[in-house]
């Protein structure tokens, strides 16, 4: 079966590494034996088969799908994830016209390609990430011909911090783009309730798969106290950590702007931010200006295999962000036992068991900022003055991630869904 998946671009990311996850995920899946697969094999090795002679070298297993991904360019500072595709010999196609942002006549030639390459391709399931690729490959398949569209929604383009005729032309465009679409995969039963509370799409067409972790992989390279020294962290420091891109809507000023509210409870306080973006200097001179120079630790960009030893090192993550599908340094922060605190917005709290693995605040309302901040520096102070708590939350967490978040239950869970939607198309229509 040829699977062909499309995103945006591959850069350093929780949609981007969940769709990388997939596609390794997919290729190694097994199919059926190759003797079999060669129309060519003799009665007697056919026959051999059948009595389960598998230890005979022609039934080598051959993947059961066939996968190509096409992103456009990793650019900006947030780092890239391209190397990897490369080195798991993924079959990766760039698209260099292809941006985040709206260009026109970029937008025009993106969209041709990704036409042309489907002809020439002619998969059997196209399979769209992201709000621009989305829109694009799934009606780039429905023009070429593709019998299963399939598109993983990792965030709605559609959100309150947005002027309103925006949010009018994504989902218009999301409702178009989900007339041709057979199945809509979501990481957070979130973004399935705000997709239908828009018009977007039909029940019946949505499956919640959230976005995993590989957990054999994901483990400290370091000791806490190496990890935590080389940062220039003292051992009886307290450290609260945000795993994000330096970007809009990420919300590192309002930890920042909390950030004093902490020290005086929690005087060995300091603050890491890992990860980098366009906002890195903005958010370096808000630093500056409030006098937590030697308070914030700015980690840059880092690889992703450094991501488990900085959040051992941390007490408590907090993500202050205004819009995330679901973020992937929730489940990253409870694998590694260390409780979080989030803002109630879309996914969050399906991962957040507020009062078990960490705590959920109310997003910031206009006009009402400092209700949500006073009640999240609240819930930061109790768990760094109760250490026993914050671990036994972590714990919680731990567990609940190992049930929900495997790497390798989501990946089959895709299949299962490719397979449900093949046979969906070619059982024979029901007469009346």
């Amino acid at each position: 079966m040829k699977v062909v998946h499309i995103i945006t671009r591959l850069i350093l990311g929780g949609a981007q590494e969940n769709t990388l996850i997939t596609v390794e995920g997919l290729q190694r899946m097994p199919g059926y034996p190759s003797a079999v697969s060669d129309l060519s094999a003799d009665s007697q090795t056919k026959e051999r088969y059948s009595r389960g002679y598998s230890a005979d070298k022609s039934f080598l297993q051959l993947p059961k799908y066939e996968v190509t991904l096409i992103s456009g360019p990793a650019l900006g500072p947030e780092g890239e994830l391209v190397k990897r595709a490369q080195d798991n010999k993924v079959n990766l196609i760039i698209i260099s016209q292809m941006r985040r942002n709206i260009f026109p006549w970029l937008d025009l030639i993106s969209f041709i390609r990704i036409f042309f390459l489907l002809r020439k391709l002619k998969p059997d399931i196209v399979h769209t990430h992201s709000t621009k690729a989305g829109i694009f490959g799934r009606i780039a398949a429905k023009l070429a011909g593709v019998k299963i569209i399939i598109h993983t929604i990792h965030g709605m383009p559609f959100y309150p911090y947005q002027p309103r005729i925006a949010n009018w032309f994504y989902t218009a465009l999301e409702w178009l783009a989900a007339k041709v679409t057979d199945r809509i995969i979501c990481v957070a039963d979130a973004m399935t309730a705000q997709a239908l509370a828009a018009g977007v799409g039909k029940p019946e067409q949505y499956t919640t798969i959230y976005s995993a972790l590989e957990m054999d992989k994901f483990v400290p390279l370091k000791t806490r106290l190496e990890e935590r020294r080389e940062l220039g962290i003292g051992p009886d420091d307290k450290v609260i950590g945000v795993v994000a891109r330096l970007a809009n809507l990420k919300g590192h000023e309002y930890l920042i702007r909390i950030a004093h509210q902490i020290i005086r409870e929690v005087p060995e306080v300091k603050l890491m931010f890992v990860g980098d973006g366009a906002l890195r200097e903005q958010i370096t001179k808000d630093v500056k200006e409030r006098g937590l120079v030697g308070r914030v630790i700015f980690t840059g960009l880092v690889e992703p295999q450094r991501i488990p030893g900085l959040i051992q090192a941390m007490d408590v993550l907090v993500h202050p962000s205004l819009r995330e599908g679901l973020a992937r340094a929730l489940p990253q922060a409870l694998a590694l036992g260390r409780p979080a605190v989030s803002f109630d917005i879309d996914g969050a709290r399906e991962v957040v068991l507020d009062g078990r693995t960490g705590f959920i605040i109310p997003p910031p309302q206009a006009g009402r900022e400092y209700d949500s901040l006073d009640k999240m520096a609240e819930k930061i102070i109790y768990l760094l003055k109760n250490p026993a708590e914050a671990a036994k939350m972590g714990q919680a967490g731990k567990e609940h991630i190992k049930q929900n978040f495997d790497s390798a239950y989501m990946v089959s869970r895709i299949g299962q869904v490719y397979e449900e939607a093949a046979k969906q198309k070619s059982a024979p229509p029901t007469s009346l």
